[in-house]
């Protein structure tokens, strides 16, 4: 099996298997609990905390240990919006947003009288600062905006758009869900949401950072836990292995970024030359090191992942999040994409197991999918033609991509 889908989650190092095995095995305790046990877990959890703050250059105090990047999102934009709401109700967020972020930012618009204002992106899926400089008003409570883009692997310009911010007076989010651990972080936002398993983490343990005293109101109910934000007993484990993963990676991510980037070149020449019509939806000198978005045009995007599949290669069309879903991504379309392309695309993502070898090996069967699937489309057109039957065509003009 070719593993070339990092973004929708990454193997468990063994690193932070390690760390977490004495507290599946051993240390049992309920952190909330004051006898030795429970001592144990707490120290573990404290532990856990200061070396994360370390690494983000935050307080132990403002990391919120949550069950996941989602989880993570919600509680900045649910709790952040409530807690604050009498300093405004005007909220701005971008098209291209992970649905984690749109999604709860949508609800607060239908059901608790928040305006929403979404902003869009260029053919690259930049947002451009000047466009958000204009969305501001004195009701503008908070902004969110993602680090990079889990599908295409575009940076965003969170440095100036925090600034921006900053002098307004506005809260500041972003997701950095799809960053930490493939490049340093040097965005001072407000809020930022992390999850474990997207840096050979465990599944299951998200960060939510709140710098300074900012207060948030917490969108579950039942316990006093993480300083009465998120109610539940930790998963000590699964923090203790965040902890460790999130330490390997932060070290590692210049130089695996270095790495990576290569190969993800190598993938690309090595797609187009099979592929022609192959089209790149992403900038690489905008993007994370590791990600590829790819276009087939012509081809069916749900056979090509099925191909793909049955020739051992693991990828996606893009957010893992939205499985079974036969809509095309939003992101792409927000891009100006054409539809039956955006439908027609594949992302690729690398990690820390991807070797130029195993590229070479992915090239080599695309070769055989594509001429495979090519033929049946083009049969498919005939067939259409000999029956009077127009063959769709996309009425989006898409600005040449850059290579």
């Amino acid at each position: 099996m070719i593993y070339l889908d990092y973004n929708a989650t990454t193997p468990l190092s063994p690193e932070a298997l390690g760390a977490m095995r004495p507290y599946l095995e051993k240390f049992h305790g309920n952190a909330s609990s004051i006898h030795a046990a429970g001592r144990e877990a707490r120290a573990a959890i404290d532990d856990s905390r200061d070396r994360l703050a370390a690494l983000l250059a935050c307080r132990p105090h403002e990391i919120i240990f949550t069950g996941g990047g989602t989880e993570a999102n919600n509680l900045a934009l649910l709790g952040l919006a409530r807690a604050h709401s009498a300093r405004g109700k005007h909220l701005i967020t971008c098209a291209t947003e992970h649905h984690a972020v749109l999604h709860p930012l949508e609800h607060l618009q239908r059901r608790e009288g928040f305006r929403l204002t979404v902003l869009g992106v260029d053919p690259r899926g930049l947002l451009d600062p000047e466009d958000l400089r204009r969305a501001l008003t004195p009701e503008t409570l908070l902004v969110s905006v993602m680090t990079a883009n889990n599908e295409t692997g575009i940076r965003q310009p969170v440095a100036e758009i925090a600034a921006l911010c900053r002098a307004q007076g506005v809260l500041f989010h972003t997701d950095a869900i799809q960053t930490f651990g493939k490049e340093p972080l040097t965005c001072a936002a407000d809020a930022l949401s992390l999850a474990a398993h997207k840096f050979y983490g465990p599944k299951g343990a998200g960060v939510l950072v709140l710098r300074g005293a900012i207060s948030v109101e917490r969108i579950a109910y039942g316990g006093s836990h993480e300083s009465e934000r998120r109610p539940g007993t930790e998963n000590v484990a699964a923090i203790v292995g965040m902890a460790r993963a999130a330490e390997i990676a932060a070290a590692s991510a210049t130089d695996e970024a270095a790495r990576l980037a290569p190969l993800r070149e190598q993938l690309w020449e090595g797609i187009r030359a099979a592929f022609p019509g192959a089209v790149r939806n992403s900038d690489p000198a905008l993007s994370l090191a590791n990600t590829l978005n790819v276009s087939f045009p012509g081809l069916d995007g749900e056979s090509l992942l099925i191909n793909l599949d049955l020739a051992g290669i693991c990828a996606s069309s893009g957010s893992a999040c939205m499985v079974g879903s036969i809509q095309p991504s939003h992101v792409l379309l927000a891009m100006g994409v054409p539809r039956d392309v955006a439908q027609a695309t594949v992302r690729f993502s690398l990690g820390k197991n991807t070797t130029a070898a195993e590229i070479l090996e992915a090239v080599r069967r695309m070769g055989g999918i594509f001429s495979r699937l090519s033929r049946l489309a083009d049969a498919s057109v005939q067939a259409m033609e000999q029956q009077g039957i127009q063959r769709p065509t996309s009425n989006v003009q898409r600005p040449t991509p850059k290579d």
